[in-house]
């Protein structure tokens, strides 16, 4: 016998491959089987048996009709055929091998092909149905999608995230029901499932019936269940971009399908043509005589009667599986397969995002469906944004527990107790149990969901949301509205801040960080400043072209106005006349050449900073006496070379700073600035200073570091409140020893200069310290002991 598990190669599949073969691909499959047995046993019976045996015919031959065999056919066989006649009795004379060398001649000559190789036809055939039935689960374009597919699937079926994801549905659903309504969860459940006994779909199903009237527990996941599905997430993503791309699964379906087909047909046809000639009795007329004596011969075939019933047999299966052939037809072009709509789970699990799928990507779920649509269903849970944002929520939750994140809770500078979290996926909802939080800073967060758990951060006044986009819900916009004080914004594009942040009403600084559109840049519109009633302090770096007019809706009571402009030229600043409150300006890196003439409106102002601009005369100075309470002026880091002469009407100013410019002259008029405690002309190109800076009486800053001093004037060391002179990196030769006239200077830089020698008058300055002498320690070494003793001392 030939064993049936020779053939097991041809149809050989993995066992997980099952889930893509629909009913009628299974019944095809044991039709096949079926088939392959009758051409096995008839294989079999004609290699074991003989296959014909045959006598001689005795009628002379001229007497000899084209039917030798006709009168020995049984009654039974052949009633219709003419009168009967018994021939017996009658001797041939031929002895085994003369009967075995007809027999093998006559069943090569006589007999007919179809008769002859039926069952070796009916195996060929088979195996021709089996390949075109599993070649696209060995076909190397598609056996890795589908493998690739299994793999995944059976992960996001087995995940226990889906369970919870799906769980969290029935709860929220359970939870919408009436207070007094009882949910029949095994009925439920039975309904939609089928026979629910076999396999691992029975775990899925609910127990035995019982009545539940609250949702169901939801599952916790560990770390490593967590960092599984967040993986499964990834992977799905992936697969779903590689597999929509293409159609070769559906198209290679549709081939081994049409093929299929076509191979029906033909045996079909040829199989009804030929099943008549398979006959009992065969004549057989050969020329061997000479060998013989006889040329006529009646010749049985021994198995004729069994292959008609096998053949007959054989054409009804091959009939029936031709009907699933041509249903598989109909069921490919009936409805649109490339596309599948996960419409039914979005409604059924409440995920409104799960997408649809298109290609093979839906070809595949289409099948997977004819084997048990709970398959899709688990399987969609990994297709929604939503369920992958509960999950990298849970890990955050499951990673950053409420003790961690108070290990890194720190003081800012504004002694607020604060909490940063950096490049986070998500934000934890563990955050919220601090209910001690002040300040909460956001970066590189990507999209920030406030939930509900937000009201339990009772003392929160300072949000930093930098490169974070986040939603507020209206509820919660409540509850910061009067509460925040400061919040900070930093994205890409100004138009991405959120428009929540305009509405907190209690909010005493805004800090906006952002680009305009090119477009937008010169007319530079921000979003209206009108309900922020409370608002003292703006902040606003962009490339922006003017002024936003909507600063103009806080002109009441904003006190401090910051612009940095990243080099981009700001070109209109009418609308700073209208800030009448303003204490202090900053425009920095506004592309500015001069000083802007509005801000000479500004009665309030108390602080200017002109900081990185391309100043190169400032003649405008004078303009500044209408600023009576001006005390600070930053002009530094600019091109200014000279001072002018007027700079003496700003008697009032108390900080100066013009260092990293290009000065190399002061004006003798400096000196009459007797209100300046602080002067900075560090980084520039100065090689003496005037005298008459010996009657800033007032002066408490003094920085001269990074110019090319040789020399001091004696009448600087009159400056008697001196705390802080800064000389390094200058051409000193020496040191007057009037410096010690300095009582209250207690920092003192003389790095990089050209000393040999400190004055030992040093040690009058009481409140210079070692540390606060900054110097080479070959010449402090070189004071006296008693002065570097008395520098030493706590």
């Amino acid at each position: 016998m030939i064993p049936v598990a020779e053939f097991k190669q041809f149809t050989e599949q993995q066992p997980a491959f099952k889930v893509l073969k629909p009913w009628w691909d299974v019944l095809a499959e044991y039709i096949t089987v079926a088939m392959l047995m009758i051409g096995v046993f008839g294989c079999t019976l004609q290699v074991t048996q003989d296959k014909i045996i045959c006598l001689p015919s005795h009628e002379p031959r001229e007497n000899s009709s084209d039917a030798p065999c006709q009168q020995l056919l049984p009654r039974g066989v052949s009633e219709q055929m003419g009168g009967l006649r018994e021939v017996s009795g009658l001797k041939n004379n031929l002895d085994l091998q003369q009967y075995s060398f007809i027999n093998q001649l006559c069943y090569e000559t006589a007999l007919h092909w179809y008769a002859k190789y039926f069952p070796y036809l009916v195996i060929i055939h088979t195996l021709i149905f089996m390949v075109c039935t599993s070649f696209w689960f060995k076909f190397p374009g598609t056996s890795s999608k589908i493998e690739h597919f299994i793999s995944i699937l059976g992960k996001c079926f087995d995940s226990p995230w889906t369970t919870r994801a799906l769980s969290e549905v029935s709860g929220r659903t359970n939870k919408g029901l009436a207070p007094g309504r009882a949910v029949v969860v095994a009925a439920a459940a039975g309904a939609g499932s089928g026979k629910a006994g076999e396999g691992e779909k029975e775990k899925m199903l609910a127990e035995p019936e019982k009545v539940v009237t609250e949702p169901p527990a939801v599952t916790l996941l560990d770390k490593k269940e967590g960092e599984q599905a967040k993986a499964l997430f990834e992977k799905v993503r992936k697969f779903r971009v590689h597999v929509e791309e293409g159609d070769i699964l559906y198209t290679m379906y549709i081939r081994q399908t049409v093929l299929k087909v076509c191979k029906f047909l033909a045996i079909l046809v040829y199989n009804l043509i030929y099943v008549g000639k398979i006959s009992f009795l065969v004549a057989c007329r050969v020329e061997t005589s000479e060998v013989t004596g006889y040329a006529s011969f009646c010749c049985n075939h021994t198995k004729a009667h069994l292959f008609s019933k096998l053949a007959f047999c054989y054409i009804s299966f091959v009939c029936v599986y031709g009907l699933t052939c041509l249903y598989t037809l109909y069921w490919l072009f009936h409805r649109p397969l490339k596309e599948y709509s996960f419409r039914s789970v979005r409604e059924e699990t409440g995920m409104g995002d799960i997408p649809d799928v298109k290609n093979d990507f839906a070809f595949m779920l289409h099948l997977i469906d004819q084997y048990d649509s709970l398959y899709s269903k688990r399987f969609a849970v990994f297709l929604s944004e939503v369920s992958e944002s509960r999950l990298k929520q849970l890990n955050l939750n499951h990673e950053w527990t409420p003790e961690k994140l108070r290990q890194k809770l720190q003081r800012n500078a504004r002694g607020q107790l604060e909490l940063g979290l950096c490049m986070l996926p998500g934000l934890p909802d563990t955050v919220f149990e601090l209910s001690e939080l002040e300040a909460l800073r956001l970066e590189a967060i990507c999209d920030v969901t406030f939930p509900p758990g937000l009201s339990q951060l009772v003392h929160l006044q300072e949000l930093s949301l930098l490169h974070s986009p986040a939603r507020l819900p209206f509820s919660l916009q409540v509850f910061l509205r009067d509460r925040l004080k400061v919040i900070r914004v930093k994205c890409e594009e100004l138009r991405e801040v959120p428009l929540w942040v305009f509405g907190l009403r209690g909010l005493e600084e805004l800090h906006l960080e952002g680009l305009f559109p090119p477009e937008l840049a010169r007319a530079a519109t921000l979003e209206s400043l009108r309900e922020l009633k409370q608002l003292k302090v703006l902040s606003l770096r962009s490339n922006a072209g003017k002024v936003p007019a909507s600063v103009t809706d806080v002109a009441g009571h904003l006190q401090r106005l910051s612009l940095h402009n990243d080099g981009a030229r700001l070109l209109a600043l009418n609308s700073l006349k209208k800030l009448a409150v303003l204490r202090e300006l900053e425009l920095v890196a506004c592309g500015l050449e001069r000083i802007p003439h509005a801000v000479f409106s500004l009665g309030a102002l108390q602080e200017l900073d002109l900081k990185d601009n391309h100043l190169r005369s400032i003649e405008e100075i004078l303009s500044f006496q209408h600023c009576r309470k001006l005390v600070t002026l930053r002009l530094w880091h600019n091109q200014i070379a000279y001072v002018p002469e007027h700079v003496r009407k700003l008697r009032s100013l108390e900080q100066l700073y013009l260092s990293h410019n290009k000065l190399e002259t002061l004006p003798t008029q400096l000196g009459l600035c007797s209100g300046l405690r602080l002067l900075d002309i560090s980084h520039n190109g100065l090689r003496t200073l005037p005298p008459e800076l010996g009657l800033l009486q007032s002066l408490q800053h003094l920085a001269l570091s990074y110019n090319a001093l040789e020399v001091l004037p004696d009448e600087i060391f009159f400056c008697r409140k001196l705390r802080t002179l800064l000389l390094g990196y200058n051409r000193l030769s020496q040191l007057s020893p009037h410096v010690g006239a300095l009582r209250a200077l207690s920092r003192l830089e003389l790095k990089g200069n050209r000393l040999e020698t400190l004055p030992e008058e040093l040690g009058n300055c009481g409140g210079l310290k070692k540390a606060g002498l900054l110097v080479e320690n070959t010449l402090y070494e070189g004071l006296p002991a008693e002065v570097r003793e008395k520098m030493e001392e706590e």
